[in-house]
């Protein structure tokens, strides 16, 4: 190996032509496996206020909810560690392999949560058992989600990257509101003594035959061509050590991962406080300091419905971006966050009406990054790093300052009363998106580094035709 990698010149190799079919597969593969990643992660956080922090941390008083919340941020303390296992593992063998193991792993440790004693019955063990379940969970999603959109992006083709990219942030949302609206049927339906003692492990008994879907799926994929053509041309390289790959990095790609960390940054931040903490804000938070809250089944609605205005936009932003390109849509998410993130939070203690546009301003604003970052990440690295350096670069960043958010920003109001934190969080993210997207460079419409120019059979023009109508074969 060379101390630089050598960087292919685009144009000069033909291009490859991957079958539409196979392309819908790969996108389906990743994407429902990715549902059943989201929901069995995220619907810890729609029981954890009133909830959880009952069932497991009974004997916690006003800090219960802090608890809980730091529970859920215990997960992120694995993601990089599962974002360095999973990331070598899938540059060496394969992106359709380490998949189909982490949705396996986080439908098991999901499962596994539903089924703990609580704290009545195990006393301290019981909230001890959810911080190890959850670490595993972690552990699992530090693989996961990287790898969903490398695959992804190196099936889709280099015009339509953006559409198709979108499709895993389709995915995730839907996850998330599955999770939701499971949750929230379980709080509605059931009376409170029949849901504190069995009934919040309903939503948690689901993870398995979502997981086993997604398992079904990803194991009958080969993997991408990006991959395969790597291995054809230099095999060697699935024997990188992890140094080399590191070196690599730090090296010849240190702009370009601290672009990444920064998109990330500002994504999950906007994520977390969106999904995660909003809900324990507006059914706990606002009551507590005397403002008018809501109740669990309607915040979750309000979610719900959020997220369903998202999935209605966010394939036509990708779509969008394949067009225009990413930087414009990822800049206008960042100066949205900036001007509007404090506001937002403001209308979050203005009556229901008040609450529905909160969440709809942050939810827009949060789908301007869900909605390229996965065709824009992946284009940042080579193949041979690609799964690596963005399962660390992403696990590192959401871990640090964005999985956290939801407890520090808990903690921040309960220790000083202010109700604005949450508002203070987001213009922070909407700067570092502004920095890190002027740095970036535009791949819309490039091939990936590394791979061969990629188009579909859909993308080729037509045969010719002869005068009755028969298709004829193209010129040698």
């Amino acid at each position: 190996m060379t101390d630089r990698p050598r960087r292919p010149r685009r144009g000069l190799r033909p291009p490859v032509v991957q079958e539409e079919r196979t392309v819908h597969r790969a996108v389906a593969a990743a994407s429902v496996g990715n549902v059943a990643e989201w929901y069995d992660f995220g619907i810890y956080s729609y029981l954890a206020a009133g909830v959880l922090d009952q069932v497991f941390f009974a004997d916690f008083g006003p800090w219960a909810a802090v608890y809980t919340l730091g529970a859920f941020a215990a997960a992120f303390v694995m993601r990089p560690l599962g974002g360095f296992v999973f990331g070598r593992l899938g540059d060496r063998f394969g992106r359709t392999k380490v998949l189909s193991a982490t949705v396996l792993m986080m439908a098991a440790a999901t499962v596994l949560l539903g089924l703990l004693p609580d704290y009545g019955a195990a006393g301290l063990l019981a909230p001890v058992l959810v911080l190890l379940v959850r670490m595993l969970q972690g552990f699992s999603a530090g693989g996961e989600y990287t790898g969903a959109l490398t695959l992804i992006a190196e099936y889709a083709p280099d015009r339509r990257r953006g559409f198709f990219g979108s499709w895993l942030e389709f995915s995730t949302l839907t996850g998330y509101a599955l999770g939701a609206g499971t949750c929230g049927a379980v709080v509605a339906l059931l009376p409170p003594d029949a849901l504190l003692t069995w009934g919040w492990r309903v939503p948690f008994m689901l993870a398995l035959p979502l997981g086993l879907i997604g398992l079904y799926l990803r194991i009958r994929l080969e993997d991408t061509p990006a991959f395969r053509q790597l291995m054809e041309r230099s095999p060697v390289l699935a024997t990188m050590t992890t140094r080399r790959a590191g070196q690599i990095v730090l090296r010849h790609y240190r702009t370009p991962a601290m672009v990444a960390a920064g998109i990330v940054v500002a994504w999950n931040v906007t994520n977390y406080v969106l999904t995660n903490y909003v809900p324990t804000y507006l059914t706990s938070t606002l009551p507590r300091h005397g403002e008018g809250g809501t109740s669990n089944a309607v915040a979750t609605g309000m979610q719900v419905a959020v997220m369903v205005v998202m999935l209605c936009a966010i394939v036509g932003v990708g779509r969008l971006s394949d067009r225009i390109g990413r930087k414009p849509v990822l800049m206008t998410g960042s100066v949205a966050l900036v001007l509007l993130g404090l506001p937002a939070v403001w209308l979050l203690r203005a009556g229901t009406g008040g609450q529905a546009l909160g969440l709809l301003i942050i939810g827009l604003c949060l789908m301007c990054f869900a909605a390229v970052s996965p065709s824009t990440l992946p284009a940042l690295f080579p193949t041979m790093i690609r799964y690596s350096s963005l399962a660390v670069i992403f696990n590192l960043s959401v871990s640090l300052f964005a999985g956290t958010a939801p407890t520090i920003i808990e903690a921040a109001v309960t220790a000083t009363g202010n109700l604005d934190w949450p508002g203070y969080y987001l213009i922070g993210a909407g700067v570092i998106g502004i920095v890190a997207t002027h740095f970036l460079r535009e791949h819309a419409g490039k091939p990936l580094d590394g791979a061969a120019p990629l188009t579909s059979s859909a993308e080729l023009p037509p045969p010719p035709l002869s005068d009755d109508g028969v298709p004829l074969e193209l010129p040698r």
